[in-house]
C-alpha cells in the first residue's frame, strides 16, 4: 500500500518522512497514486552545486561523479553537506489510476518538490553534463508521490528557462506576500543579481516596496544590476561581513536599515548581516539552503533584533504561475535569466569553467 507522502518509498531508516531519509526506493515501477517522469534535466540548488564546485577545486568531472555517487548510493539528490537538492523536468511516462496530480502520459512537466525527497534513478552516467553547472542534462526515472506538486511547462517558454525559473519560484511569491503586508516599505535583496534575486526584487517592486536595494558581492555583477534597472540602488559588500552589508544598505536607503530584508546568496555567514540591515518592526526572509538557522536565531537575539525571521520552504500557493508571470512582464528580468544560460551554454560548449 502506498503512502501519499511517499512513507513506503523510505529503506532507511524506516519512519522518518522521504526528505529525512538516508536512502529511498527509486523502483520504476510505481504504486496506484505515483507517477513516474521520464527525466531531461535536473536543477541542482545552488548551495549545493557551490559546495560540490568548491570541494573539488571546480573539477567537473570530479563533480559529476560525487552526484552520481549521491544519486546511486541514496535513491535520490541530497547534497550531504548542505542538505539541499535541486528539481527536475521531465515527461511524464506513467500515471497511476488513482494519482491527484492532474498529469497525464506525455505531459512535459517541472516538479516543484525538492529532489531531496524524490526517488530518483540515473541512467545515462551524466554523460552529457560536464559537471560544470547547475543544469544536468540526463536520463533516468524520477517519482512522484500524491501529495508532490507539478507543473506543466508553459509552450511560450524555453523548457531551460522555465527551469531556471520554477528553480526558485517560491522566492518571488513569498516576498511579494510579506512587502504587501507593509506600507510602502524599502527592501534589500541580498544576492540580487542572482535568479531568485533578481525575481524577488520584481516583486517587491510589484508589491509595492517603495525603494528597493540589491546587493551584490562584485563589481560585475554590480554592473550586470545597474544595468538591467530591476533596483532602485545597488551596494556592494560581502553579505558575510555583517557590518559592512548593514552598512552598505544604510547608505543605500539613506541611513536607515531595510523594512524587509531578502537572503538569496548561496553562501553560509550572512545570518547576521541580514540581521543588522533590517529594521526593527522588520522581516528577514532566508531563502539559501546555506542558512543557519541556529546562527539566525541566536544572532537576533544577542542583537536584541525586534525582527520576524521566515524561513523560505519553496512553496506558496500559486508561485510557479507568479514568478513565469514577472519573467514575461519584466524585461529585466528575462534577460538576466537569459544571459546567465546563455553563459552556461557557451561554458559548455567551449568546455571552460567558471
Amino acid at each position: 500500500m502506498t503512502s501519499p507522502i511517499g512513507l513506503h518509498r523510505v529503506l532507511e531508516p524506516r519512519g522518518v518522512l522521504p526528505q529525512a531519509a538516508l536512502r529511498l526506493d527509486n523502483a520504476s515501477e510505481i504504486g496506484a497514486d505515483e507517477v513516474r517522469i521520464a527525466i531531461e534535466r535536473l536543477n541542482l540548488d545552488a548551495a549545493s552545486f557551490r559546495q560540490l564546485a568548491t570541494k573539488h577545486n571546480g573539477d567537473g568531472a570530479a563533480v559529476r561523479a560525487e552526484v552520481l555517487e549521491i544519486i546511486g548510493a541514496r535513491g535520490k539528490m541530497q547534497n550531504p553537506v548542505t542538505g539541499s537538492g535541486g528539481m527536475l523536468i521531465g515527461t511524464v511516462e506513467a500515471v497511476g489510476p488513482d494519482s491527484p496530480l492532474g498529469l497525464k502520459v506525455g505531459d512535459k512537466v517541472a516538479t516543484l518538490v525538492s529532489l531531496t525527497l524524490t526517488p530518483l534513478s540515473i541512467t545515462d552516467g551524466l554523460k552529457r553534463w560536464d559537471g560544470g553547472g547547475e543544469q544536468v542534462p540526463c536520463e533516468g526515472h524520477a517519482i512522484l508521490f500524491a501529495r508532490s506538486i507539478a507543473a506543466v511547462l508553459p509552450a511560450d517558454l524555453d523548457p531551460e528557462l522555465a527551469l531556471a525559473v520554477m528553480d526558485v519560484c517560491g522566492a518571488p511569491a513569498l516576498t511579494a506576500r510579506v512587502v504587501a503586508k507593509y506600507d510602502n516599505p524599502t527592501v534589500a535583496v541580498i544576492g540580487g543579481a542572482g535568479k531568485s534575486g533578481s525575481l524577488s526584487l520584481a516583486a517587491a517592486k510589484a508589491a509595492g516596496a517603495s525603494r528597493t536595494v540589491g546587493v551584490v558581492p562584485i563589481e560585475r555583477e554590480r554592473a550586470t544590476l545597474q544595468a538591467a534597472g530591476l533596483a532602485d540602488a545597488v551596494a556592494l559588500a560581502d553579505a558575510r561581513n555583517p557590518v559592512a552589508l548593514a552598512d552598505a544598505v544604510s547608505a543605500a536607503l539613506g541611513g536607515r536599515a531595510a523594512d524587509v530584508t531578502v537572503v538569496c546568496v548561496d553562501v553560509p555567514g550572512c545570518e547576521h548581516g541580514a540581521i543588522l540591515s533590517t529594521a526593527d518592526g522588520g522581516t528577514v526572509i532566508f531563502f539559501s539552503m546555506a542558512t543557519s538557522f541556529a546562527a539566525a536565531a541566536l544572532g537576533a537575539e544577542g542583537l536584541a533584533a525586534d525582527v520576524t525571521m521566515l524561513v523560505g520552504n519553496g512553496y506558496v500557493p500559486g508561485h510557479a504561475a507568479y514568478a513565469l508571470d514577472l519573467l514575461r512582464q519584466v524585461p529585466a528580468v528575462r534577460g538576466l535569466f537569459e544571459s546567465r544560460l546563455h553563459h552556461e551554454a557557451s561554458r559548455a560548449t567551449s568546455g571552460t569553467a567558471d
